[in-house]
C-alpha cells in the first residue's frame, strides 16, 4: 500500500423489514448505546460515523431505510449510490422472525435491481431474545451462499454481540476494494 492517505467515503443501506432492529444496529454501532422504546422510522434516516484504516479516513453514511411496505415507493431514490447493503433479519421464533427471514430475498432483489451487485453482509438480529443453543445456521448459511453475500452474523443490539464485528467486516470489504482501485487509477495517472 501505498503512504499516501486517503479519504474514503462510503454509503451503505441498511434494509430488512420493520422492527428487526436497523435502527437500533446502527445506534449500538454509532454511539454504543441502545433505546428501549421503539420508535418507527420514517422513509429513512441516515447516520454518519468516521474510522481510520491503515492511516486513511474512512466516513460511512448508514442509510436506515423504512422496512414497511407504505415507504416502498421511496426505496430506489434512497438506495441511490449506496457502496454497499446490510440485510436484517429478526432471529425471534415468532411469525415476526420468520416473515423477516422469507423476506430477505425481496430486499436482496431490491437492493440489486437499483444498485448493482454490491458487497451485501446479513445479520440476523436480536439473539438475546432466542436460547442461541437452539439456533440452526443451515438455512442462513445456504442462502448466504446462494446469493454471494459477504457473510452472515449473529448480532444484538441490546447486548452488542456481534454488531461491531458485522459493520467492521463491510467497512473493511469495501475500504480495501477501493484504496486498491485508488492506486491503480493513481498509477496510471501517473504513467502518462
Amino acid at each position: 500500500m501505498s503512504s499516501t492517505k486517503g479519504k474514503f467515503s462510503f454509503k451503505i443501506s441498511v434494509i430488512g423489514d420493520g422492527m428487526v432492529g436497523k435502527t437500533s444496529l446502527i445506534k449500538k454501532f454509532t454511539h454504543g448505546d441502545f433505546q428501549f422504546d421503539y420508535i418507527r422510522t420514517i422513509g429513512a434516516q441516515f447516520s454518519k460515523y468516521v474510522q481510520d484504516i491503515e492511516g486513511d479516513t474512512c466516513i460511512l453514511s448508514l442509510w436506515d431505510i423504512a422496512g414497511q411496505d407504505g415507504f416502498f415507493f421511496l426505496r430506489p431514490s434512497f438506495y441511490q449510490a449506496s457502496k454497499a447493503a446490510i440485510i436484517v433479519y429478526s432471529l425471534e421464533d415468532n411469525q415476526h422472525g420468520k416473515d423477516s427471514f422469507k423476506h430477505i430475498s425481496n430486499w436482496h432483489n431490491d437492493i440489486k435491481k437499483f444498485c448493482g451487485k454490491i458487497p451485501i453482509i446479513l445479520l440476523g438480529n436480536k439473539v438475546d431474545l432466542i436460547d442461541k443453543n437452539t439456533l440452526d445456521e443451515s438455512k442462513v448459511l445456504k442462502l448466504t451462499r446462494k446469493r454471494d453475500f459477504l457473510g452472515h452474523f449473529i448480532t444484538s443490539a441490546l447486548t452488542g454481540e456481534g454488531v461491531v464485528e458485522a459493520f467492521q467486516a463491510i467497512t473493511s470489504e469495501l475500504y480495501y476494494k477501493y484504496k486498491k482501485l485508488s492506486l491503480e487509477f493513481h498509477k496510471i495517472n501517473k504513467n502518462k
